[in-house]
């Protein structure tokens, strides 16, 4: 391999078929004459240009046309012009310098073409050779050259992380292995599971239980997770109602006032609510606004004043020491009462972390768009980030996500897309350059991503995701079939 061309932070390198080299690969280019590394990327492999080579190959195809038996080549020349003809040139980004052994982004350095060497370098060699933490491990799956990739559980803590990548590609398989990862070393995780994917995190593939069974808590709206309004706050109860039921201004100041007339009246039920509302001296429209919402709330199955209620803290009281993942499984809810689940789910989240009651929460939100209000985007990356809540947003729809946020994002798992659209929307991430995100994912195979920002120190690296041993939930049912077959 050769040094040819130099632009910018891109570079463009001579090779030849027999240095099997790659998109995705790294090249570490070294110049004999001074103590400096080039650390380059491959994003694209193309057929070297050479002049005349159009007007050789035209004559190659005339000439195999009308020459039967076998090749006549007396001065041995026609494996030389094969290998011309098969130069690649290598489109290269620089990914930044050694200097004495030690990284800077810097690229503007160049090296010589008559004396710089050029080697591929292993990206575990590469990660490792940055240094970094490099406890609490969690291993992703296999590099190209087949040696294992791990990040640790610090690339994912005090973060925003986003996996995103088009249907089928495998980002549900990774968001449970990064769960899983979590659980390993006693964090506290909680999955807004919208397809009811997660439920099947406790057990193995055959059906038994697993090691993460007692730590995965699996929470049903309507079923086994009830709450009563006792141990509400107001604050929840108001975003319940505005941004859940979309009560007015008036109503809601009417509401306050009847809310805190019960509370000084000591714990009070959902008949209490229904006949406080009812015996209220107010205008007759607020009445039935107010009364419209109290129905929902009862219909909802979410708010109960029997035995069945549980306590948020008393969840996370269990988990504390051992770590766990509450998955609060949303797949069988309507959209008006998933609203409500959530608004109730992540107020007390926030209560919970602002008094110390726990210290910090990893959550994965599969599909936000379909059920976070707009305002819950910022919020969360943050304000309710300095509280503890450390945000994955799982998508296959990448442009319903604010550029604000791709550009705060920390890493990004990026799965296949072909979508010139998508891969735009991604491209706007402040932690690569929109050409390594176009060329590579649009090749990546199944569960494969392209893995970019801090969890690889923002040397983006291709990885086959590796398998789990966990029952997999939330498969498309399948008309057509073996057995119908």
């Amino acid at each position: 391999m050769r040094l040819y061309k130099k632009e910018g932070n891109s570079i463009q390198i001579l090779s030849f078929p027999n240095d099997n080299v790659e998109k995705g690969d790294y090249l570490l280019v070294e110049d004999s004459g001074v103590n400096r590394k080039l650390i380059t990327q491959v994003i694209d492999v193309q057929f070297a240009s050479v002049p005349g080579l159009l007007e050789e190959l035209l004559r190659d195809s005339t000439t195999d046309e009308r020459v039967c038996g076998e090749n006549f080549d007396p001065l041995g020349v026609s494996s030389h012009i094969n290998h011309i003809q098969d130069a690649r040139m290598l489109l290269c980004k620089i990914r930044g310098t050694l200097v004495n052994e030690k990284l800077h982004v810097n690229s503007s350095w160049l090296p010589s073409r008559s004396k710089s060497g050029i080697t591929r370098i292993p990206v575990n060699s590469l990660l490792k050779h940055l240094g970094g933490n490099q406890d609490l491990p969690i291993n992703i799956g296999e590099t190209k050259d087949a040696s294992p990739l791990t990040i640790t559980a610090h690339d994912l803590d005090g973060r925003l992380n986003i996996i995103t990548g088009k249907k089928g590609t495998g980002k549900s398989h990774l968001s449970k292995l990064l769960v899983l990862g979590l659980v390993e070393y006693k964090a506290t995780v909680v999955v807004l599971d919208l397809n009811g994917e997660y439920t099947g995190l406790g057990f193995s593939s055959s059906g038994g239980s697993n090691k993460y069974s007692k730590r995965v808590h699996v929470l049903t709206p309507g079923a086994n997770f009830r709450v009563s309004l006792a141990q509400m706050e107001l604050r929840v109860m108001l975003n319940i109602l505005v941004h859940a039921l979309n009560l007015p201004g008036t109503s809601t100041r009417e509401f306050k006032r009847i809310w805190k007339s019960l509370r000084q009246q000591g714990s009070f039920t959902l008949q209490d609510l229904g006949d406080a509302i009812r015996d209220c001296k107010c205008n007759i429209h607020v009445r039935d606004a107010l009364f419209s919402r109290y129905y929902s709330l009862v219909n909802s199955g979410f708010f109960t004043d029997d035995d069945s209620a549980i306590s948020f803290e008393k969840i996370f009281e269990e988990t504390r020491d051992v770590g766990g993942a509450l998955v609060i499984n949303l797949s069988d809810v309507s959209s008006v009462d998933r609203q409500i689940v959530l608004e109730y789910t992540l107020g007390n989240l926030v209560k919970l972390l602002s008094k110390w009651k726990i210290r910090s929460v990893f959550l994965f939100a599969e599909e936000a768009h379909l059920y976070l209000r707009e305002t819950y985007w910022e919020d969360i990356v943050t304000r309710m980030r300095h509280f503890g809540l450390f945000t994955n947003f799982v998508t296959n729809q990448p442009d319903t996500i604010k550029e604000n946020i791709y550009r705060q994002a920390d890493s990004i798992f990026l799965f296949n897309f072909t979508n010139e659209r998508d891969l735009e929307t991604v491209s706007r991430a402040a932690r690569v350059d929109s050409e390594t995100v176009k060329s590579i994912a649009q090749e990546l195979p199944p569960h494969h991503c392209l893995l970019i920002g801090r969890a690889v120190k923002d040397f983006p690296v291709m990885v086959k995701v590796r398998a789990l041993d966990i029952k997999t939930m939330g498969q498309t049912r399948l008309f057509f079939t073996n057995k119908n077959n």
